[in-house]
């Protein structure tokens, strides 16, 4: 049995009944090797073998596994040729200096496929082995011959060979791990879900915003379990002849049950099977019915899995979504921070960064970045091109300030620059919002260990000028989290049921980028007592606010998403909205006193030349009753009387 620490039984011909498994290991782009060392153990029915070559090996503790030992023949002739940026500048015969010293007497096996180094002079050289003969595998004898005439090979070619392995894919490690279970388990293990009588599962249906690595996860997948990968574009398959859409699905799945073990992956699933309800074509209907049979027809033995990704799983036909076909769901959301740094880590292992980047800021300040996140990368190109030098830190944040969040693009969203020093006064207000919106995003860990789930939202109120926008910007520019504001009328549309999608998109846009806080500016526009709106088309108010309220019931505590609602008139606003669990905290903004004015004017002219005569402390006392609003015009409007006076000045 293979056993990590000792070793791995092979097995006698008594045994040779039983039915063992065996694991999927097809011949790879880059092959496994397994080098014998010198015996650890006398009996010969005990193979030692390292943990992490098990792992590369793709072998469970409990494999039993048979090993062969192939007859390598001598090779008649050999092709090889270097990687072309490894002999740049090179002069002279490369078969003299490099690979004649690298084969002389040496017997070495050699692979179709295989890259391979060899020192000589003042540098190495990098070769691949381009053709053998005969055969895949051969050992390099002395009468064998060695031809290394052609161009030399170009390394990004050559990457662009390598295939995606569960390395390259970051930031969706616990999805990853149902996915192995789901598809890797049933394919190398078929004789595990035989044995204890329960069916593996058909199909598996990743859905997730554009860029998340839905089909670079169905890539490595396939890669990493040696399975016949079968890539289905979905609008490729539509043709104008009538019978042939659903012909060009069925070839494929023919191919897939020939070639099995297999995955049959199909991208933009929604583009080939819509609901059939809201289609008009009959092209689409049919092949809708054509996946519904084909997915029924295979059988549990076939081993073929189909996958399907989209990001919009709503708009798939539900018939194929139940069990049977569609068994399991997945979402691939938008990583989280440390999900991020894995990202960030995996595209940028073949950079040239400087000591001073800070792979973990940036990864905390990607709030909404998806798995392209790599376009942070491709911003600071032009800038390692033309420094030709190292990517430093700060051509990461300059790229950071000209990405835009790809999970966000669609809603208007922002990471405020507004901080506590731009709001003057309000100081109580100020330690309530850190206590309520700070503290859960930053210090999660304590609210667990005292039981206490935070409070999912808060309700500004008091009149207008006195700062609750402003207060809203700066406490999610202090948690770091994603901005969202919604206006409450824009909400509001002409067409039946619309006006509800909306308000269901936002808190998913909300979900999908946490930590978010979700910002209802005039929300008594929208949350007003129900039966309140006399002559309103259809109650759409009141649809709205009864999605409001069932989308802030759904909140999870695991998304980090915050509301916050605004308004000058919190009489008229729906009691059901306001009690515990919902908008719970009702935080009163009062107009400033005058140690909060004199704050408000040291905060609007801190960036302003002011003379040594003005007394603010003075202006502050002056100007009872003024909102921050107010204050702040005041300050403009001087600093526009200055600039006035001062253009006027320079030209007299």
């Amino acid at each position: 049995m293979a056993d990590p620490s000792t070793s791995a039984q092979t097995t006698d011909s008594k045994s040779s009944k039983r039915d063992y498994s065996t694991a999927i290991l097809e011949r790879k782009k880059s092959p496994n090797r397994l080098i014998v060392d010198e015996a650890i153990n006398d009996d010969n029915s005990v193979v030692s073998m390292h943990p992490a070559k098990m792992e590369e090996l793709q072998l469970f503790r409990g494999d039993t596994i048979l090993i062969r030992c192939p007859d390598v023949k001598y090779g008649k002739r050999v092709h090889i040729l270097p990687i072309d940026d490894s002999v740049e500048g090179l002069t002279g015969n490369l078969f003299d200096a490099y690979l004649k010293p690298y084969f002389l007497d040496a017997y070495r096996p050699v692979r179709k496929g295989d890259l391979f180094q060899v020192r000589g002079g003042m540098r190495s050289v990098e070769f691949k082995v381009v053709e053998t003969d005969p055969g895949e595998y051969c050992v390099v004898a002395p009468d064998t011959e060695i031809f290394c005439e052609g161009e030399p090979i170009k390394r990004e070619d050559e990457e662009r060979l390598n295939e995606v392995g569960y390395d390259d894919v970051g930031g969706v490690r616990k999805q990853m791990a149902q996915i192995r279970e789901l598809v890797e388990l049933p394919l190398r293990h078929p004789q595990l879900f035989k044995s204890i009588g329960v069916k593996p599962p058909k199909g598996i249906l990743l859905y997730g915003p554009p860029g998340s690595g839905k089909t670079l996860i169905a890539r490595a997948v396939a890669n990493e379990t040696g399975a016949f990968f079968f890539l289905i574009n979905g609008p490729e398959i539509m043709s104008k002849l009538a019978g042939e859409s659903e012909s060009n699905l069925r070839k494929a799945f023919e191919e897939a049950e020939k070639n099995a073990p297999s995955i049959i992956f199909i991208d933009e699933l929604d583009s080939i099977a819509p609901k059939r309800e809201k289609t008009h074509g009959e092209v689409e209907r049919r092949i809708v019915s054509q996946l519904l049979t084909l997915m029924d027809g295979l059988k549990s033995r076939s081993h073929v899995i189909v996958m399907g990704a989209t990001n919009r799983p709503n708009s798939i036909d539900p018939a194929l979504r139940r069990f049977g076909r569609f068994d399991r769901e997945i979402d691939i959301g938008v990583p989280d921070e440390i999900g991020r740094l894995e990202v960030l880590r995996i595209h940028t292992k073949n950079m040239k960064l400087a000591e001073d980047v800070d792979l973990e800021r940036v990864a905390k300040d990607t709030h909404g970045e998806k798995m392209d996140v790599i376009d942070l990368e491709d911003e600071t190109i032009d800038a390692e091109v033309l420094n030709s030098m190292a990517v430093t830190n700060e051509h990461f944040l300059t790229a950071l300030g000209a990405s835009n969040p790809s999970a966000l693009r669609e809603t208007v969203v922002e990471v405020p620059n507004v901080s506590w020093d731009d709001i003057g006064g309000l100081d109580n207000v100020k330690r309530e919002l850190q206590e309520t919106v700070q503290y859960p995003v930053e210090h999660p860990e304590k609210f667990e260990k005292f039981g206490m789930s935070p409070s999912k939202g808060v309700l500004f109120y008091g009149p207008p000028g006195c700062g609750k926008t402003l207060l809203a910007k700066a406490i999610a520019n202090e948690c770091q989290a994603n901005f969202i504001s919604v206006k409450g009328p824009e909400l509001l549309t002409m067409w039946f049921g619309e006006s509800e999608a909306n308000v269901r998109e936002i808190f998913d846009k909300a979900r999908q980028s946490a930590p978010c806080v979700l910002f209802f500016d005039e929300l008594d526009s929208i949350a007003t007592q129900r039966g309140s709106s006399v002559g309103d088309a259809g109650g759409a108010a009141d649809r709205v606010l009864n999605q409001l309220l069932t989308e802030m019931d759904g909140m999870t505590a695991k998304k980090t998403v915050f509301i916050i609602g605004a308004t000058n008139r919190p009489d008229i606003i729906d009691p059901a909205l306001l009690r515990p669990g919902r908008l719970d905290q009702l935080i009163y903004i009062p107009l400033p006193d005058e140690a909060s004015r004199l704050q408000i004017f040291k905060a609007c002219l801190r960036k302003s030349p002011v003379a040594k005569e003005v007394d603010l402390a003075a202006l502050a006392r002056h100007t009872h009753g003024f909102s921050g609003a107010d204050i702040t015009e005041i300050c403009q409007r001087a600093c526009k009387y200055a600039i006035r006076e001062n253009i006027e000045k320079v030209m007299t």
